[in-house]
């Protein structure tokens, strides 16, 4: 399936295009691909990419993209007008462009005479998931990660560490490719964290680390304190720019995060020891049940990572 090849190609240049979401492209005509691309960083989307190196060849053909053609005049025209001036027969769309500003593309080919086909893929959708949250919510995805043990635990007496290596690694990866980390005023208290990209080559540069709750915060913590509503801040860091948000404190900060269900996303890294006796754990005590979506399980050494959605992306 050609849309396979678009998804590949946007999952080549992820993150190439940020602030602004990648598109992949490929235009098919009898049978061959004659065109293909990804959006490009603070140029082309990735429809021009591909119809530029189809040239004529695009009349007639079929063009699949990973999502649906903008229609609006942003820092480039409406690919929309590119795809009717090329001739394109028809177009599959792996998803819907979610911004309101830029989404009708799909009506304005189909008015236009351009066959339409949009397959909804759950793939597609899940590449841009944060810009596609923060365009359309207006404000950041956020994703809720902890390690913790086969009992939940997520301490153990006497050890520094729940998990292993790897999967501490594998945190400054996450914390790489987000625009901001967050723990909870009592995780500040209790172990005055970082929150750094440490090891690993960070996308954007150091994330915003911040601490949710009542501060003060320790004088050299380098964290900046959000004290208002969940809500509002979140609104407040969409406003700023932040589409991605990683959270990494404890009990409290997930029970609140998902009390107001402002959670998108899971991540547990489990560790395969019992740690018995009290202590924090998770699940936090939530009023009612969530149903998550999309499981995957994935080693990493010797720990376990469960990953799922909270909301469908």
């Amino acid at each position: 399936m050609t849309l396979a090849r678009a998804l590949e190609l946007a999952a080549a240049a992820d993150g190439r295009a940020y602030p602004k979401p990648t598109v992949g492209a490929v235009v098919v005509r009898d049978g061959e691909v004659v065109g293909e691309g990804a959006t490009e960083a603070g140029g082309r989307h990735g429809e021009i990419v591909a119809l530029d190196a189809a040239g004529e060849r695009a009349r007639g053909a079929t063009l699949y993209v990973t999502m649906e053609p903008c229609a609006h005049h942003g820092t480039t025209p409406p690919c929309v007008d590119r795809i009717l001036a090329a001739g394109v027969a028809r177009v599959v769309m792996g998803s819907r462009d979610p911004n309101p500003e830029a989404a009708g593309g799909l009506e304005r080919l189909a008015a236009a005479g351009v066959d339409v086909e949009v397959v909804d893929s759950a793939s597609a959708r899940r590449q841009n998931e944060a810009w596609r949250v923060w365009v359309s919510q207006r404000r950041p995805f956020v994703i809720y990660k902890a390690a913790v043990t086969l009992d939940g635990r997520m301490v153990v007496p006497g050890e520094r560490w729940v998990t292993g290596e790897e999967s501490r690694r594998r945190v400054h990866e996450l914390r790489a490719s987000v625009d901001a980390v967050a723990v909870g005023m009592g995780t500040v208290r209790a172990d005055d964290p970082r929150l750094d990209v440490r090891g690993v080559e960070t996308r954007h540069g150091q994330p915003r680390r911040l601490a949710f709750g009542r501060g003060p915060l320790p004088a050299d913590s380098g964290l900046e304190l959000r004290s208002g509503g969940l809500g509002e801040e979140l609104a407040a860091l969409a406003r700023e720019g932040v589409q991605s948000l990683l959270l990494e404190g404890g009990p409290t900060l997930a029970q609140a995060f998902f009390e107001a269900d402002l959670v998108d996303k899971l991540l547990l890294f489990v560790a395969p020891v019992l740690a018995g006796g009290e202590g924090p754990a998770f699940p936090p005590r939530l009023r009612s049940s969530r149903r998550l979506h999309h499981l995957q399980v994935e080693p990493v050494g010797e720990d376990v990572l469960l990953q799922a959605y909270v909301h469908e992306p």
